[in-house]
C-alpha cells in the first residue's frame, strides 16, 4: 500500500531543518506485515533526540530511512503466528525488539537483545527484512519502528497492548521518554527513598528522570540545563533545587549546596560536557548514570582512581533498563493515579507536514517533547 512518510535521505543537513528539509514527506511503499509482524495505523509519535542525532550524523543509520520510534497507534493488521493481538487494539511502540532466546533476553534484560540491536543498526525489522521500499528501492526501518508515516509494519515484539482509554498523544511517551528517564532512575540506578539525585540535560528524557527521581523518594532532586524555562518547568515538576550549567562554577555550587555532591546523578543531554557535570557533582561512594547518546567518536576522561578511592560508580543505562512489557503497564498505572504526570512533558502537537520546524525547535532548546498527530 502507499503511504506518506518522513524520509531521511541522507545525514548531516544544517541547520535551520526549515530551510534544508532533511525530512522530506513522500509517498512510498509499505508491505504487509509477514509472519510474526503487525501493521500500525499511527496516531502519535514523539519528536525524539535519538531522531535529531541521525538527522546530524551524530548516530549513523543507513538511508534512506524512515525515523521515529517513540509512538502509539491502532492494530490495522496481524501476520500468521500473532495469536495476542487484533485489528483494533491500542499499541506503544518500543524501540528495541526482543527475541525472546539471546543470553541478554533469556536473563532479563531485553533492552540488550542482540538480534534486535543488530536489526536496529542495519536498519531492518527483526526478520532481517524491510517492508519499506521507494520505487522499488530498499528503505531503512529507524529502530523496527518508523513511526513518522501514517502506516508501519513491524515485528509483534515491538509493541506493547494498552487500554483504548488512554489518549494516544500521551500514551506515545511512555515508548521512549519516560521508559528511558523513568527507568534509568528506578531499574539502573536503584534510587533509595531519602537519597540526594542531579539530573544533567531536561530535555523529554531528563525531565522524565526528573519524575522518577520524585516517584523514588528522592529527598533532594537537583535540575541542571541551559535553558532556565526547561529549569522551571523541572522545579514545577518536583526539582528541589535548579542550576544552569551555563554558570562557571556549576559544579562547585552543586557540590556545595548538597554538601560533597549527590548520591545518584543522571546525565541525559548526550553530551561529554554533561557526563563530566553529572560524574563531577557524585559524591564518594555514589553512583553516576548515563543514559545520553553522544557521538560514537567522542571520549569521556576518566581518572581511574576515583572509582577506586572514593568507590565510585558509573554506569550505562539503555531504554532505562527496562522490561517494557513489566515497566510499560506500572507506568500506565502510577500515571492515572496522578504519581507520574507524564502528560506534563508534552509542549506542543503537530502535523507530519511540520516535521522539519519541529527538529528546529528541539535543536534550539525550545521544546520539550512535540507530538505529531495523524
Amino acid at each position: 500500500m502507499k503511504i506518506k512518510a518522513a524520509v531521511l535521505n541522507e545525514m548531516g543537513a544544517e541547520a535551520p531543518y526549515t530551510n534544508s528539509k532533511p525530512l522530506r514527506i513522500e509517498d512510498i511503499d509499505l508491505q504487509p506485515p509477514g509472519p510474526g509482524e503487525i501493521m500500525v495505523k499511527m496516531a502519535a509519535a514523539g519528536l525524539c533526540h535519538s531522531d535529531l542525532s541521525v538527522i546530524n550524523g551524530s548516530r549513523p543509520r543507513p538511508t534512506p530511512m524512515v525515523l521515529g520510534h517513540e509512538a502509539a497507534g491502532i492494530v490495522e493488521e496481524v501476520g500468521d503466528f500473532v495469536t495476542d493481538l487484533k485489528v483494533g487494539d491500542h499499541v506503544v511502540m518500543v524501540f528495541v525488539p526482543s527475541c525472546g532466546h539471546c543470553l541478554p533476553c533469556c536473563e532479563g534484560r531485553p533492552a540488550l537483545c542482540e538480534p534486535g540491536a543488530e536489526s536496529n543498526n542495519a536498519g531492518t525489522l527483526i526478520s532481517g527484512g524491510s517492508r519499506l521500499s521507494r520505487n522499488e528501492e530498499s528503505v531503512s526501518h529507524h529502530l523496527g519502528v518508523s513511526a513518522f508515516a501514517e502506516y508501519a509494519t513491524m515485528s509483534r515484539n515491538s509493541v506493547i497492548k494498552i487500554d483504548k482509554d488512554l489518549p494516544l498523544d500521551q500514551a506515545a511517551l511512555f515508548g521512549c521518554a519516560v521508559l528511558t528517564g523513568v527507568g534509568a532512575v528506578v531499574n539502573t540506578g536503584k534510587v533509595e527513598p531519602g537519597s540526594t539525585v542531579a539530573v544533567v540535560g531536561l530535555g523529554g528524557v531528563g525531565l522524565a528522570s526528573i519524575l522518577g527521581a520524585r516517584l523514588s523518594g528522592a529527598s533532594r532532586i537537583v535540575a541542571v540545563d541551559l535553558d532556565d524555562s526547561k529549569l522551571a518547568l523541572a522545579k514545577e515538576l518536583g526539582a528541589t533545587d535548579c542550576f544552569n550549567a551555563r554558570s562557571p562554577d556549576c559544579v562547585g555550587e552543586i557540590r556545595e549546596a548538597t554538601q560533597g555532591g549527590v548520591n545518584y546523578a543522571f546525565e541525559l543531554a548526550g553530551a561529554v560536557p554533561a557526563l563530566e557535570t553529572a560524574y563531577n557533582v557524585t559524591r564518594r561512594g555514589g553512583t553516576t548514570v548515563t543514559a545520553g547518546l553522544p557521538h560514537p567518536d567522542k571520549r569521556f576522561a576518566l581518572a581511574p582512581v576515583s572509582l577506586v578511592a572514593e568507590e565510585r560508580t558509573l554506569k550505562g543505562s539503555y531504554i532505562g533498563t527496562s522490561v517494557p512489557m513489566r515497566d510499560i503497564p506500572r507506568y500506565i498505572s502510577l500515571f492515572r493515579q496522578g504519581r507520574l504526570p507524564v502528560d506534563r512533558l508534552l509542549t506542543g502537537h503537530l502535523k507530519l507536514e511540520n516535521i522539519n520546524e519541529g527538529f528546529d525547535l528541539m535543536a534550539q532548546g525550545k521544546a520539550v517533547r512535540q507530538v505529531i498527530t495523524f
